[in-house]
């Protein structure tokens, strides 16, 4: 872990405004795409960066702002990695988006984001809050394998049913889906049933598949060595050197996913979820000549 002071702490893209208060990560998750070359890491992935003066830049910018917006954390890193039970930068970014009246989608596979359950529930009540998970496989095994450093599918399942008892929804990323690892259909039925148990709102996939490049490539293959042997090669043979490996099940997959999405009013689309965690709504709407 290394400390940095940042020049800046938002981002926009596509009408999303972004924050990322770390670089890299310690949850050692085997297809994390954050690993690839494109993201130009200066340090080792594992070698977390802390923008130290996060919470500081957050309000400067913030309080000019003149339109409040939602504001989306842990798209590159996880805001609840082991560094953040010392630092507490997530939880004071929170608070300072809890003081100015902002929303908050922040995605996580950690359970350390329960120590922040009344914070967010605050942020939810004063302007709007979604929490997004990501849930891989239903296999505990399996889970320790592909997400070694961080709480299972079943202990993350548990967070969101402690977000639906506040009341803040949640979306669920279904994604990655690992050709031949975790793409049947057991195992994300399994995972969308337990989705409709805890009311979910919606779920984020990308076609059933993975992504690869270099950078992430490498490591994703080399955990492929240690735990799946012979799984490599059958990799190569069928994908080459593709940037999408959509799983030979995905049909069959993303048809579940629908069907099971529309029976139980369940958003399925990524622009959908989207769209709904970029909305934030007007909390004190103007007041008509008519009402006068």
């Amino acid at each position: 872990m290394h400390f940095v002071e940042a020049k800046g702490i938002l981002t926009s893209n596509n009408g999303f405004t972004g924050m990322n208060i770390y670089r890299g990560c310690s949850h050692g998750c085997i297809y994390c795409d954050s690993r690839s070359k494109c993201y130009q890491f200066t340090h080792p992935f594992e070698d977390i960066e802390v923008k130290k003066n996060a919470p500081e830049l957050l309000e400067n910018k913030i309080r000019s702002k003149r339109k409040k917006c939602m504001i989306g954390t842990g798209a590159m890193s996880d805001p609840y990695m082991h560094c953040e039970e010392e630092l507490q930068l997530t939880k004071k970014c929170l608070e300072i988006i809890l003081k100015y009246e902002y929303g908050v989608a922040i995605q996580t596979k950690s359970d350390r984001i329960l120590r922040d359950i009344e914070l967010l529930d605050e942020i939810n009540k004063t302007a709007k809050c979604v929490v997004q998970m990501t849930l891989t496989t239903y296999d505990d095994d399996l889970c320790k394998k592909l997400e070694p450093n961080v709480c299972n599918t079943k202990r993350r399942i548990e967070v969101l049913e402690k977000m639906q008892e506040k009341g803040i929804p949640t979306i669920v990323w279904i994604t990655p889906i690992l050709p031949f690892i975790n793409d049947t259909r057991e195992n994300v039925e399994s995972i969308l049933r337990e989705c409709v148990r805890v009311g979910v709102k919606g779920i984020i996939d990308f076609g059933m598949g993975l992504t690869l490049r270099e950078g992430d490539r490498e490591y994703y293959y080399a955990a492929l060595d240690r735990h799946f042997p012979g799984m490599k090669r059958k990799y190569i043979e069928t994908y080459g050197n593709a940037y999408e490996l959509p799983s030979p099940n995905r049909k069959e997959l993303l048809n579940l996913l629908r069907t099971i999405c529309k029976e139980n009013g369940m958003m399925y689309t990524p622009q959908e979820c989207f769209n709904y965690m970029m909305e934030l709504p007007d909390k004190y709407p103007q007041m008509s000549i008519f009402d006068l």
